[in-house]
Protein backbone atom coordinates (compact mmCIF):
# COMPACT_ATOMS: atom_id res chain seq x y z
CA UNK A 1 0.00 0.00 0.00
CA UNK A 2 1.61 3.49 -0.59
CA UNK A 3 2.19 5.57 1.88
CA UNK A 4 -0.43 8.66 2.14
CA UNK A 5 0.63 12.01 1.23
CA UNK A 6 2.10 14.56 3.58
CA UNK A 7 -0.70 17.67 3.29
CA UNK A 8 2.49 19.99 2.60
CA UNK A 9 2.78 17.36 -0.42
CA UNK A 10 -0.62 17.43 -1.35
CA UNK A 11 -1.02 21.84 -0.93
CA UNK A 12 2.49 21.90 -3.08
CA UNK A 13 1.00 19.85 -5.36
CA UNK A 14 -2.50 21.61 -5.48
CA UNK A 15 -0.70 25.21 -6.02
CA UNK A 16 1.73 23.21 -8.87
CA UNK A 17 -0.72 22.07 -11.07
CA UNK A 18 -3.13 25.32 -10.74
CA UNK A 19 -0.28 27.36 -12.39
CA UNK A 20 -0.10 25.03 -15.23
CA UNK A 21 -0.80 25.24 -18.78
CA UNK A 22 -1.24 22.09 -21.56
CA UNK A 23 -1.40 22.35 -25.06
CA UNK A 24 -4.04 20.78 -26.93
CA UNK A 25 -4.34 19.54 -30.20
CA UNK A 26 -7.17 18.64 -32.54
CA UNK A 27 -6.04 17.25 -36.40
CA UNK A 28 -8.25 16.47 -39.03
CA UNK A 29 -6.81 13.73 -41.80
CA UNK A 30 -6.09 16.26 -44.84
CA UNK A 31 -5.63 14.78 -48.48
CA UNK A 32 -3.14 17.87 -49.31
CA UNK A 33 -0.71 16.14 -46.02
CA UNK A 34 -0.23 13.19 -48.98
CA UNK A 35 2.40 14.48 -51.31
CA UNK A 36 5.78 13.40 -50.68
CA UNK A 37 6.69 16.77 -49.68
CA UNK A 38 4.77 16.89 -47.26
CA UNK A 39 5.56 13.50 -45.74
CA UNK A 40 9.35 15.21 -45.76
CA UNK A 41 8.44 18.19 -44.26
CA UNK A 42 6.19 16.24 -41.42
CA UNK A 43 9.16 14.97 -39.83
CA UNK A 44 10.54 18.28 -38.53
CA UNK A 45 7.10 19.29 -37.78
CA UNK A 46 7.59 22.67 -35.84
CA UNK A 47 3.60 21.95 -34.55
CA UNK A 48 5.34 19.03 -32.06
CA UNK A 49 2.37 16.60 -33.70
CA UNK A 50 2.73 14.44 -36.89
CA UNK A 51 -0.20 16.57 -38.46
CA UNK A 52 1.25 16.27 -41.63
CA UNK A 53 1.10 12.80 -41.53
CA UNK A 54 -2.55 12.67 -40.82
CA UNK A 55 -3.29 11.50 -44.35
CA UNK A 56 -6.89 11.54 -45.59
CA UNK A 57 -9.00 8.17 -45.47
CA UNK A 58 -10.55 7.33 -49.61
CA UNK A 59 -10.26 4.03 -50.10
CA UNK A 60 -10.05 0.72 -48.00
CA UNK A 61 -6.28 0.25 -48.37
CA UNK A 62 -6.10 3.66 -46.62
CA UNK A 63 -8.77 2.05 -44.12
CA UNK A 64 -5.88 -0.72 -43.44
CA UNK A 65 -3.06 1.50 -43.01
CA UNK A 66 -5.01 3.34 -40.23
CA UNK A 67 -6.01 0.13 -38.94
CA UNK A 68 -2.04 -1.37 -38.53
CA UNK A 69 -0.70 1.86 -37.26
CA UNK A 70 -3.67 2.61 -34.63
CA UNK A 71 -3.94 -0.38 -33.57
CA UNK A 72 -0.54 -1.65 -33.88
CA UNK A 73 -1.37 -4.88 -35.98
CA UNK A 74 3.14 -4.74 -37.36
CA UNK A 75 3.72 -5.80 -33.92
CA UNK A 76 2.81 -7.53 -30.32
CA UNK A 77 3.11 -4.50 -28.20
CA UNK A 78 -0.52 -3.87 -27.31
CA UNK A 79 -0.82 -3.22 -23.60
CA UNK A 80 0.08 0.63 -23.81
CA UNK A 81 -2.91 0.72 -26.87
CA UNK A 82 -6.61 1.12 -25.18
CA UNK A 83 -9.64 1.17 -27.50
CA UNK A 84 -12.27 2.43 -26.04
CA UNK A 85 -14.84 2.94 -29.21
CA UNK A 86 -15.12 0.10 -31.81
CA UNK A 87 -13.05 -3.07 -32.16
CA UNK A 88 -10.26 -4.52 -33.04
CA UNK A 89 -10.72 -4.46 -36.23
CA UNK A 90 -11.41 -0.43 -37.52
CA UNK A 91 -12.12 -1.78 -41.04
CA UNK A 92 -15.24 -3.70 -40.00
CA UNK A 93 -16.31 -0.96 -37.68
CA UNK A 94 -16.14 1.74 -40.35
CA UNK A 95 -18.53 -1.14 -42.48
CA UNK A 96 -20.71 -1.38 -39.93
CA UNK A 97 -20.92 2.21 -39.67
CA UNK A 98 -22.19 2.30 -42.95
CA UNK A 99 -24.58 -0.21 -43.04
CA UNK A 100 -26.05 1.43 -39.74
CA UNK A 101 -26.22 4.74 -41.80
CA UNK A 102 -26.35 4.44 -45.11
CA UNK A 103 -28.73 0.78 -45.82
CA UNK A 104 -31.51 2.19 -45.65
CA UNK A 105 -30.91 4.96 -47.86
CA UNK A 106 -29.40 2.44 -50.33
CA UNK A 107 -32.85 0.16 -50.63
CA UNK A 108 -35.05 3.36 -50.96
CA UNK A 109 -32.88 4.44 -53.55
CA UNK A 110 -32.52 1.07 -55.31
CA UNK A 111 -36.26 0.82 -55.44
CA UNK A 112 -36.78 4.09 -57.48
CA UNK A 113 -34.16 2.39 -59.97
CA UNK A 114 -35.80 0.98 -63.39
CA UNK A 115 -32.16 -0.15 -64.51
CA UNK A 116 -30.19 -2.83 -62.51
CA UNK A 117 -26.47 -0.93 -63.59
CA UNK A 118 -27.89 2.30 -61.85
CA UNK A 119 -28.44 -0.19 -58.68
CA UNK A 120 -26.26 0.61 -56.28
CA UNK A 121 -25.13 -3.52 -54.32
CA UNK A 122 -22.79 -2.24 -51.47
CA UNK A 123 -22.61 1.87 -50.82
CA UNK A 124 -19.04 1.27 -48.99
CA UNK A 125 -17.53 -0.63 -51.71
CA UNK A 126 -19.20 2.65 -54.24
CA UNK A 127 -17.74 5.18 -51.94
CA UNK A 128 -14.21 3.65 -52.16
CA UNK A 129 -14.47 4.36 -56.18
CA UNK A 130 -15.40 7.86 -56.00
CA UNK A 131 -12.38 9.44 -55.02
CA UNK A 132 -13.35 11.15 -52.06
CA UNK A 133 -12.69 10.34 -48.51
CA UNK A 134 -15.02 7.72 -46.98
CA UNK A 135 -13.98 8.04 -43.52
CA UNK A 136 -11.80 10.85 -41.40
CA UNK A 137 -9.12 10.25 -38.76
CA UNK A 138 -9.05 12.78 -35.94
CA UNK A 139 -6.74 12.96 -33.69
CA UNK A 140 -6.37 14.79 -30.26
CA UNK A 141 -3.96 15.07 -27.81
CA UNK A 142 -3.93 17.11 -24.63
CA UNK A 143 -0.61 18.14 -23.76
CA UNK A 144 2.45 17.81 -25.08
CA UNK A 145 6.07 16.59 -24.55
CA UNK A 146 7.66 18.10 -22.08
CA UNK A 147 4.46 17.88 -19.51
CA UNK A 148 3.98 14.25 -20.60
CA UNK A 149 7.84 13.11 -20.27
CA UNK A 150 8.32 12.90 -15.71
CA UNK A 151 4.33 11.20 -15.61
CA UNK A 152 4.31 7.49 -14.12
CA UNK A 153 1.84 5.14 -15.75
CA UNK A 154 -0.79 5.87 -13.78
CA UNK A 155 -1.28 9.50 -14.17
CA UNK A 156 -1.23 8.79 -18.22
CA UNK A 157 -3.69 6.06 -18.10
CA UNK A 158 -6.50 8.36 -16.23
CA UNK A 159 -6.66 10.02 -19.81
CA UNK A 160 -8.40 7.13 -20.71
CA UNK A 161 -11.37 9.26 -18.38
CA UNK A 162 -10.75 12.57 -20.41
CA UNK A 163 -10.59 11.18 -23.60
CA UNK A 164 -13.70 8.60 -22.97
CA UNK A 165 -15.77 11.93 -22.49
CA UNK A 166 -13.77 14.08 -25.84
CA UNK A 167 -15.94 11.28 -27.15
CA UNK A 168 -19.02 11.89 -25.67
CA UNK A 169 -18.48 15.71 -26.06
CA UNK A 170 -17.52 14.58 -30.15
CA UNK A 171 -20.82 13.13 -30.63
CA UNK A 172 -22.89 16.19 -29.07
CA UNK A 173 -20.69 18.65 -30.77
CA UNK A 174 -20.57 17.13 -34.04
CA UNK A 175 -23.47 15.00 -34.16
CA UNK A 176 -22.88 14.36 -38.13
CA UNK A 177 -19.71 12.39 -37.71
CA UNK A 178 -20.18 9.21 -36.88
CA UNK A 179 -17.50 7.84 -34.18
CA UNK A 180 -16.16 4.22 -35.61
CA UNK A 181 -13.32 3.66 -33.77
CA UNK A 182 -11.23 5.48 -31.03
CA UNK A 183 -8.09 4.41 -29.57
CA UNK A 184 -5.73 5.66 -27.59
CA UNK A 185 -1.52 5.77 -27.87
CA UNK A 186 0.33 5.54 -24.45
CA UNK A 187 3.67 3.68 -26.13
CA UNK A 188 4.64 7.34 -27.75
CA UNK A 189 6.04 10.69 -26.21
CA UNK A 190 2.33 11.81 -24.68
CA UNK A 191 -1.11 10.02 -24.58
CA UNK A 192 -3.33 10.90 -27.60
CA UNK A 193 -6.03 9.45 -29.37
CA UNK A 194 -7.01 8.27 -32.71
CA UNK A 195 -10.92 8.76 -33.91
CA UNK A 196 -12.15 7.21 -37.04
CA UNK A 197 -14.91 8.03 -37.94
CA UNK A 198 -17.91 8.72 -40.83
CA UNK A 199 -19.40 11.86 -42.07
CA UNK A 200 -22.79 11.75 -43.02
CA UNK A 201 -24.86 14.03 -44.60
CA UNK A 202 -29.17 13.85 -45.23
CA UNK A 203 -31.15 15.47 -47.34
CA UNK A 204 -29.02 15.01 -50.63
CA UNK A 205 -31.01 15.97 -54.06
CA UNK A 206 -28.56 13.41 -56.52
CA UNK A 207 -28.19 10.21 -55.45
CA UNK A 208 -28.94 8.44 -52.11
CA UNK A 209 -30.87 10.80 -49.67
CA UNK A 210 -27.86 10.06 -47.26
CA UNK A 211 -24.34 10.19 -48.43
CA UNK A 212 -20.76 10.48 -46.93
CA UNK A 213 -19.72 14.09 -47.73
CA UNK A 214 -16.40 15.20 -45.27
CA UNK A 215 -16.44 18.87 -47.43
CA UNK A 216 -19.64 19.67 -46.07
CA UNK A 217 -19.63 18.56 -42.44
CA UNK A 218 -15.94 19.87 -41.76
CA UNK A 219 -15.63 23.26 -43.35
CA UNK A 220 -12.99 25.86 -42.47
CA UNK A 221 -15.33 27.96 -40.36
CA UNK A 222 -17.02 24.99 -38.69
CA UNK A 223 -13.58 22.88 -38.00
CA UNK A 224 -12.53 26.22 -35.86
CA UNK A 225 -16.05 26.36 -33.85
CA UNK A 226 -15.49 22.67 -33.56
CA UNK A 227 -11.95 22.74 -31.95
CA UNK A 228 -12.59 25.50 -29.96
CA UNK A 229 -15.83 23.81 -28.18
CA UNK A 230 -13.56 20.30 -27.67
CA UNK A 231 -10.86 22.28 -26.67
CA UNK A 232 -12.84 24.08 -23.94
CA UNK A 233 -14.39 20.27 -22.78
CA UNK A 234 -11.15 18.60 -23.10
CA UNK A 235 -9.53 21.02 -19.99
CA UNK A 236 -13.13 20.84 -18.20
CA UNK A 237 -12.80 17.28 -18.06
CA UNK A 238 -9.39 16.91 -17.46
CA UNK A 239 -9.86 18.96 -14.32
CA UNK A 240 -12.54 17.04 -13.26
CA UNK A 241 -10.83 14.03 -13.25
CA UNK A 242 -7.28 14.78 -12.27
CA UNK A 243 -8.67 17.15 -9.40
CA UNK A 244 -6.90 20.78 -10.50
CA UNK A 245 -7.40 23.76 -12.36
CA UNK A 246 -4.54 24.05 -14.89
CA UNK A 247 -5.63 26.29 -18.09
CA UNK A 248 -5.27 25.65 -21.61
CA UNK A 249 -2.39 27.25 -23.66
CA UNK A 250 -3.14 29.96 -25.91
CA UNK A 251 -4.28 28.64 -29.55
CA UNK A 252 -1.04 28.13 -31.91
CA UNK A 253 -1.19 27.69 -35.53
CA UNK A 254 -0.18 24.23 -36.16
CA UNK A 255 -1.50 22.89 -32.98
CA UNK A 256 -4.86 23.04 -33.81
CA UNK A 257 -5.08 22.77 -37.69
CA UNK A 258 -2.36 21.38 -40.56
CA UNK A 259 0.56 23.78 -41.62
CA UNK A 260 1.06 23.67 -45.48
CA UNK A 261 4.23 22.82 -46.94
CA UNK A 262 5.02 26.14 -48.03
CA UNK A 263 4.70 27.65 -44.39
CA UNK A 264 6.99 25.89 -43.21
CA UNK A 265 9.13 26.28 -45.38
CA UNK A 266 9.05 29.98 -44.50
CA UNK A 267 9.70 29.21 -41.09
CA UNK A 268 12.82 27.65 -41.41
CA UNK A 269 14.10 30.11 -43.70
CA UNK A 270 13.59 32.27 -41.07
CA UNK A 271 15.04 30.24 -38.46
CA UNK A 272 18.18 29.80 -40.78
CA UNK A 273 18.51 33.44 -40.46
CA UNK A 274 17.84 34.15 -36.73
CA UNK A 275 20.63 31.44 -36.32
CA UNK A 276 22.96 32.62 -38.59
CA UNK A 277 22.43 36.14 -36.89
CA UNK A 278 22.84 34.42 -33.76
CA UNK A 279 26.61 32.89 -34.51
CA UNK A 280 27.66 36.77 -35.84
CA UNK A 281 26.58 38.36 -32.60
CA UNK A 282 28.64 35.59 -30.44
CA UNK A 283 31.51 35.92 -33.17
CA UNK A 284 31.21 39.62 -32.43
CA UNK A 285 30.98 39.13 -28.91
CA UNK A 286 34.14 37.24 -28.87
CA UNK A 287 36.21 40.07 -30.88
CA UNK A 288 35.22 42.50 -28.65
CA UNK A 289 36.47 40.39 -25.51
CA UNK A 290 39.51 40.45 -27.69
CA UNK A 291 40.26 43.93 -28.70
CA UNK A 292 39.40 44.46 -24.57
CA UNK A 293 42.56 42.13 -23.76
CA UNK A 294 44.52 44.00 -26.35
CA UNK A 295 43.67 47.67 -25.38
CA UNK A 296 44.90 46.91 -21.61
CA UNK A 297 47.95 45.73 -23.17
CA UNK A 298 48.64 48.48 -25.04
CA UNK A 299 47.40 51.08 -22.52
CA UNK A 300 50.05 49.69 -20.08
CA UNK A 301 52.53 49.78 -22.37
CA UNK A 302 52.62 53.23 -23.50
CA UNK A 303 51.85 53.86 -19.63
CA UNK A 304 55.72 52.46 -18.73
CA UNK A 305 57.68 53.92 -21.77
CA UNK A 306 59.79 56.08 -20.76
CA UNK A 307 62.17 58.71 -22.55
CA UNK A 308 65.48 57.49 -24.24
CA UNK A 309 68.05 58.89 -26.65
CA UNK A 310 67.60 58.56 -30.06
CA UNK A 311 69.75 56.22 -32.30
CA UNK A 312 69.02 54.34 -35.11
CA UNK A 313 68.02 51.18 -33.74
CA UNK A 314 65.62 52.72 -31.21
CA UNK A 315 62.24 55.19 -32.27
CA UNK A 316 61.10 57.62 -29.90
CA UNK A 317 56.92 58.21 -29.46
CA UNK A 318 56.40 62.20 -29.39
CA UNK A 319 53.78 62.75 -26.76
CA UNK A 320 51.35 63.98 -29.14
CA UNK A 321 50.99 60.55 -30.94
CA UNK A 322 50.86 58.65 -27.68
CA UNK A 323 47.56 61.05 -27.01
CA UNK A 324 46.97 60.08 -30.36
CA UNK A 325 47.24 55.72 -29.94
CA UNK A 326 45.33 56.85 -26.51
CA UNK A 327 42.49 58.22 -27.93
CA UNK A 328 42.09 55.44 -30.56
CA UNK A 329 41.92 52.90 -27.76
CA UNK A 330 39.37 54.97 -25.80
CA UNK A 331 37.43 54.78 -28.91
CA UNK A 332 37.80 51.20 -29.96
CA UNK A 333 36.62 50.91 -25.89
CA UNK A 334 33.60 53.11 -26.60
CA UNK A 335 32.75 51.00 -29.38
CA UNK A 336 33.52 47.47 -27.89
CA UNK A 337 31.22 48.89 -24.60
CA UNK A 338 28.29 49.92 -27.42
CA UNK A 339 28.41 46.45 -28.87
CA UNK A 340 27.99 45.26 -25.26
CA UNK A 341 24.89 47.47 -24.60
CA UNK A 342 23.39 46.43 -27.76
CA UNK A 343 23.75 42.66 -26.55
CA UNK A 344 22.35 43.58 -23.02
CA UNK A 345 19.71 45.67 -25.04
CA UNK A 346 18.46 42.31 -27.13
CA UNK A 347 18.71 40.41 -24.17
CA UNK A 348 16.43 42.87 -22.23
CA UNK A 349 14.22 42.89 -25.29
CA UNK A 350 13.97 39.10 -24.94
CA UNK A 351 12.96 39.09 -21.79
CA UNK A 352 10.69 41.74 -22.58
CA UNK A 353 9.00 39.52 -25.33
CA UNK A 354 8.87 37.08 -23.30
CA UNK A 355 7.10 38.40 -20.27
CA UNK A 356 4.66 40.27 -22.73
CA UNK A 357 4.04 36.61 -24.58
CA UNK A 358 3.38 34.90 -21.01
CA UNK A 359 1.16 37.88 -20.26
CA UNK A 360 -0.79 37.43 -23.42
CA UNK A 361 -0.61 33.80 -22.84
CA UNK A 362 -2.22 34.09 -19.13
CA UNK A 363 -5.13 36.79 -20.96
CA UNK A 364 -6.12 34.17 -23.69
CA UNK A 365 -6.37 31.52 -20.62
CA UNK A 366 -8.33 33.45 -18.65
CA UNK A 367 -10.41 34.78 -21.96
CA UNK A 368 -10.68 31.15 -22.55
CA UNK A 369 -11.78 30.27 -19.10
CA UNK A 370 -14.20 32.84 -19.26
CA UNK A 371 -15.79 31.72 -22.48
CA UNK A 372 -16.03 28.47 -21.22
CA UNK A 373 -18.28 29.27 -17.91
CA UNK A 374 -20.07 31.44 -20.79
CA UNK A 375 -20.78 27.98 -22.63
CA UNK A 376 -21.63 26.52 -19.10
CA UNK A 377 -23.94 29.24 -18.22
CA UNK A 378 -25.63 28.90 -21.64
CA UNK A 379 -26.13 25.22 -20.98
CA UNK A 380 -27.58 26.17 -17.60
CA UNK A 381 -30.13 28.97 -19.14
CA UNK A 382 -30.95 26.19 -22.18
CA UNK A 383 -31.58 23.41 -19.27
CA UNK A 384 -33.78 26.18 -17.22
CA UNK A 385 -35.89 27.26 -19.90
CA UNK A 386 -36.63 23.33 -20.79
CA UNK A 387 -37.66 22.74 -17.35
CA UNK A 388 -39.74 25.69 -17.09
CA UNK A 389 -41.26 24.62 -19.93
CA UNK A 390 -41.74 21.19 -18.95
CA UNK A 391 -43.58 22.81 -15.54
CA UNK A 392 -45.30 24.84 -17.69
CA UNK A 393 -46.92 22.04 -19.30
CA UNK A 394 -46.90 19.68 -16.11
CA UNK A 395 -49.06 22.73 -14.29
CA UNK A 396 -51.49 22.82 -16.87
CA UNK A 397 -52.07 19.04 -17.28
CA UNK A 398 -52.40 18.94 -13.29
CA UNK A 399 -55.06 21.64 -13.71
CA UNK A 400 -57.06 19.77 -16.28
CA UNK A 401 -56.11 16.35 -14.13
CA UNK A 402 -57.93 18.33 -10.99
CA UNK A 403 -61.10 20.04 -12.85
CA UNK A 404 -61.34 16.30 -14.33
CA UNK A 405 -61.08 14.94 -10.89
CA UNK A 406 -63.12 17.59 -9.27
CA UNK A 407 -65.71 16.46 -12.36
CA UNK A 408 -65.40 12.72 -11.29
CA UNK A 409 -65.94 13.28 -7.37
CA UNK A 410 -69.14 14.99 -7.89
CA UNK A 411 -70.27 11.87 -10.37
CA UNK A 412 -69.06 9.75 -7.81
CA UNK A 413 -70.71 11.39 -4.57
CA UNK A 414 -73.62 11.53 -6.77
CA UNK A 415 -73.91 7.88 -8.04
CA UNK A 416 -72.79 6.78 -4.03
CA UNK A 417 -75.89 9.03 -3.05
CA UNK A 418 -78.51 7.83 -5.69
CA UNK A 419 -77.23 3.96 -4.33
CA UNK A 420 -77.68 4.93 -0.69
CA UNK A 421 -80.88 6.61 -0.96
CA UNK A 422 -82.30 3.82 -3.29
CA UNK A 423 -81.34 1.20 -1.01
CA UNK A 424 -82.67 2.73 2.05
CA UNK A 425 -85.80 3.53 0.42
CA UNK A 426 -86.04 -0.43 -1.09
CA UNK A 427 -85.73 -1.76 2.82
CA UNK A 428 -88.68 0.81 3.89
CA UNK A 429 -91.24 -0.41 0.93
CA UNK A 430 -92.24 -3.48 0.46
CA UNK A 431 -90.11 -5.04 -2.02
CA UNK A 432 -88.73 -8.38 -1.84
CA UNK A 433 -85.32 -8.71 -1.00
CA UNK A 434 -84.48 -10.73 -4.28
CA UNK A 435 -86.15 -7.92 -6.11
CA UNK A 436 -84.17 -5.16 -4.78
CA UNK A 437 -82.44 -4.00 -7.83
CA UNK A 438 -80.10 -1.33 -6.39
CA UNK A 439 -79.13 -4.01 -3.06
CA UNK A 440 -78.45 -6.52 -5.78
CA UNK A 441 -76.04 -4.13 -7.78
CA UNK A 442 -74.60 -2.65 -4.65
CA UNK A 443 -73.57 -5.78 -3.63
CA UNK A 444 -72.32 -7.07 -6.95
CA UNK A 445 -70.33 -3.79 -7.45
CA UNK A 446 -68.78 -4.82 -3.46
CA UNK A 447 -67.91 -8.55 -4.90
CA UNK A 448 -66.06 -6.85 -8.05
CA UNK A 449 -63.93 -4.67 -5.68
CA UNK A 450 -65.69 -1.07 -7.50
CA UNK A 451 -67.03 -0.50 -4.12
CA UNK A 452 -65.02 -0.66 -1.37
CA UNK A 453 -65.18 -0.93 2.56
CA UNK A 454 -66.49 2.90 2.79
CA UNK A 455 -68.68 3.29 -0.17
CA UNK A 456 -70.51 -0.05 0.97
CA UNK A 457 -70.89 1.47 4.22
CA UNK A 458 -72.19 4.72 3.29
CA UNK A 459 -74.75 3.11 0.74
CA UNK A 460 -76.25 0.84 3.53
CA UNK A 461 -76.33 3.22 6.33
CA UNK A 462 -78.75 6.42 5.31
CA UNK A 463 -76.86 8.11 8.22
CA UNK A 464 -73.69 8.21 6.63
CA UNK A 465 -72.65 10.99 5.06
CA UNK A 466 -70.99 10.87 1.43
CA UNK A 467 -67.37 11.20 1.45
CA UNK A 468 -64.81 10.14 -0.61
CA UNK A 469 -61.41 8.22 1.19
CA UNK A 470 -59.36 11.22 0.57
CA UNK A 471 -61.62 13.62 2.22
CA UNK A 472 -61.96 11.35 5.42
CA UNK A 473 -57.74 11.28 5.37
CA UNK A 474 -57.91 15.10 5.69
CA UNK A 475 -60.85 15.17 7.89
CA UNK A 476 -58.76 12.05 10.16
CA UNK A 477 -55.13 14.58 9.48
CA UNK A 478 -56.78 17.59 10.99
CA UNK A 479 -58.39 15.96 13.94
CA UNK A 480 -54.67 14.67 14.68
CA UNK A 481 -53.39 17.80 14.45
CA UNK A 482 -55.95 19.51 16.98
CA UNK A 483 -55.18 16.86 18.99
CA UNK A 484 -51.55 17.43 18.93
CA UNK A 485 -52.20 20.93 19.29
CA UNK A 486 -53.73 20.44 22.30
CA UNK A 487 -51.45 18.28 24.50
CA UNK A 488 -48.80 20.84 23.26
CA UNK A 489 -50.56 23.73 24.90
Amino acid sequence: MAKPKSIATRKFQRMYFMEQELAYSFHLGSDKNKSKVAKKTAKGNVSGTTSLSNNAIQNANDLSRANKHNLRDYDNQRELITTIYGTNDIVEDVKQVYIDEFEESRIEFNNKQTRNDRKINNYFEKACTLQNDIACEIIIELGDMDFWQYKNDEYRFKMIDVYNEQIQDLNKIVPNFKVANATIHFDETSPHMHVIGVPVIDNCKKGMKKQVGKSKVFTKESLTAIQDKMRNACIKSYNKFYGVDSRLKAKRKGRNQDINVKEMDNYREIKKRLEQQKQKLENANKQTKKLDNSSKGIIELLDNLKPMPFNKNNSQISNENIENIKDYIKDVTDVTQTVRSVNDLNMSIKEFEHATSKIESENYSLKEQIKLKADDIKELKDELSTKDKTIIKLSSALEKAKTELSKFRGFWKSLIKRFQMKIFDEKYYDIPEDKRSYTLVAEDLEKSGIFDNNDSDIVHNSTRKVLTNDELSEIQAKKEKKKNDYNLN
